[in-house]
């Protein structure tokens, strides 16, 4: 039987198993959006001994490279899509065994090595819809903080308050279970947002 949650980071090891394939998830509260160029620094100073510009234990990850724009009363977020999850596979499955990551949010799913560090240390994978941006641009409440700006924008660490984050869908949990080995997780995307009245294109559905 499936369940709508809404979760509050930091991510408990006991809250991150509870999700099962298929439950909703609504998030809350911190997330952390980066991408490969950020995540590659990360293992750079994990190796050095050196310390992170973030807390990383309980975390939630966002796949995400977000246009933004800069005001004199800080950034804006102008959109933000969800990138590819799959070329994160192997060094995601890293930073869940290692820092204690909880949560991922991406589109398209993620390899064995990651389903592994799901189910031996408690996360799981939470799937968003592509060509969303403006929608999920309107989740953002504001930036909290970002670093690495050298990288570029894109592929800065981005650290946003998220107001009711989602609909997302739990497509990988730590059991071992993956929508993306099932049938229908598009069709299963498509029923969950037209049951939420959303346009999983950005805007409201006339019902």
């Amino acid at each position: 039987m499936t369940q709508e949650v809404k979760l509050i980071p930091p991510i408990t090891e006991e809250q991150a198993r509870s999700l099962s394939c298929g439950d909703v998830v609504f998030l809350q509260g911190t997330v952390l959006a980066w991408r490969d160029r950020a995540i590659e620094r990360m293992f750079e100073l994990y190796d050095r001994g050196e310390k992170f510009p973030v807390n990383l234990d309980g975390s939630v990850h966002w796949h995400c490279g977000p246009l933004v724009k800069k005001t004199e009363s800080g950034w804006i977020i102008v959109s933000a899509g969800p990138t590819s999850s799959t070329r994160f596979s192997q060094a995601e499955a890293k930073a869940i065994e290692r820092f204690g990551v909880r949560i991922i949010v991406g589109k398209g799913g993620m390899f064995s090595e990651t389903r592994e560090a799901l189910t031996k240390k408690g996360a799981a994978f939470l799937a968003s819809v592509g060509g969303s941006a403006s929608f999920y641009a309107k989740q953002i409440a504001r930036v909290k903080e970002v670093h690495w700006l050298d990288l570029g924008l894109p592929e800065a660490i981005w650290v946003l308050e998220m107001k009711d984050f989602g609909p997302l869908l739990v497509a990988m949990d730590s059991r071992g279970r993956s929508l993306y080995d099932e049938l229908g997780i598009e069709e299963n995307l498509h029923k969950l947002y037209t049951e939420k009245g959303i346009d999983p294109k950005g805007y409201p559905m006339l019902v």
